[in-house]
């Protein structure tokens, strides 16, 4: 008979010890740590990126675009001197600008925030944004178009007139300002052929404010910038030749980061325009926006102001 002996093999398993297992749980949360570091960083810098994208392409050439209107202002005026009597002038300031038997709303011509009974939109605390309206005839050799895409023809007896001014953007929020013009006509005397009292054309998406100054020559060697409102107080007016323009813009994806903190810091909050500062308002509809401010002066070629400081003679007596 055979007998069978059974061995029973006894085999160690070796596992973590409550060190290591604290250990490795640290290591992994450091390292988690890290990444999502890296990730928030990278995703802010990308959001940042983006922004300033958004607002270059949407305020550098847009700007670009407005400083070419601006420049036609009083083209096809024999008149060079701008001012607030000249009969289809340039820089529309009255409705004597416009023609004899015009009776538009003054509100509808080239306003600075603190004229009566102006209500310019802005995000800026206390201040309000201001309004240009230009004017022009076609007198060159082709087409032109104005601010809303329009065609203006060659040779066309109608005057051209733009508004620049700063509205709610249709269906946003009322801190969603954008920038937008609207063209009409008149014709010699006036009279309205086509209405430039409406919401007009976005020429810029995302504005928090709008600022205009007049250029105004006194003499051959002083040069005066001024709102609207202030040179239409001045008894003996001087031409205006250029036109300053400011501008804060803004983009419209939010930044990563605190809103709270970012809007009321003092490098975010505050810009200076046309040598005033300006402080935001404290948004607290829409997140932290880049925001940047623009400034531009603008020649304008069809209202040159010569002055004759004196002369000598050659005649010997």
């Amino acid at each position: 008979m055979k007998t069978f002996h059974i061995s029973h093999v006894r085999t160690q398993s070796a596992g973590f010890t409550l060190i290591e297992l604290m250990i490795s749980l640290v290591l992994g949360l450091l390292i988690s740590a890290a990444v999502m570091q890296v990730y928030i960083v990278s995703t802010r810098t990308a959001t940042v990126q983006q922004s300033a994208s958004e607002v270059q392409d949407s305020a550098i050439f847009s700007l670009q675009a407005i400083e070419d209107h601006i420049r036609l202002a009083n083209l096809g005026n024999p008149i060079s001197n701008i001012k607030d009597t000249t009969n289809h002038g340039g820089i529309v300031l009255t409705a004597a600008n416009l023609g004899t038997t015009n009776a538009t709303d003054a509100k509808y011509f080239t306003t600075s925030a603190d004229s009566t009974g102006w209500t310019g939109l802005s995000n800026v605390t206390g201040v309000e944004s201001d309004q240009l309206t230009i004017q022009y005839k076609n007198v060159t050799s082709s087409s032109l178009y104005d601010c809303e895409g329009a065609e203006v023809q060659k040779d066309s007896p109608d005057w051209v007139v733009e508004r620049y001014f700063v509205r709610k953007a249709i269906g946003g929020a009322d801190t969603d300002l954008v920038l937008a013009c609207a063209a009409g006509r008149v014709d010699e005397d006036g009279q309205i052929i086509t209405a430039f009292t409406g919401a007009g054309e976005v020429i810029i998406p995302a504005v928090d404010q709008f600022k205009v100054l007049l250029g105004t020559l006194a003499d051959v060697s002083q040069l005066s910038y001024l709102p609207a409102s202030t040179y239409l107080e001045l008894t003996d007016k001087p031409a205006i030749t250029t036109v300053k323009l400011g501008m804060i813009v803004r983009s419209d994806t939010p930044l990563i980061e605190d809103p709270e903190s970012s809007l009321l810091a003092a490098d975010k909050g505050k810009f200076t325009i046309l040598g005033a500062e300006q402080k935001l308002k404290a948004d607290s509809v829409n997140k932290v926006r880049y925001r940047r401010s623009y400034e531009s002066t603008i020649v304008l070629r069809s209202a040159r102001v010569m002055s004759v400081t004196g002369l000598k003679s050659n005649v010997k007596s």
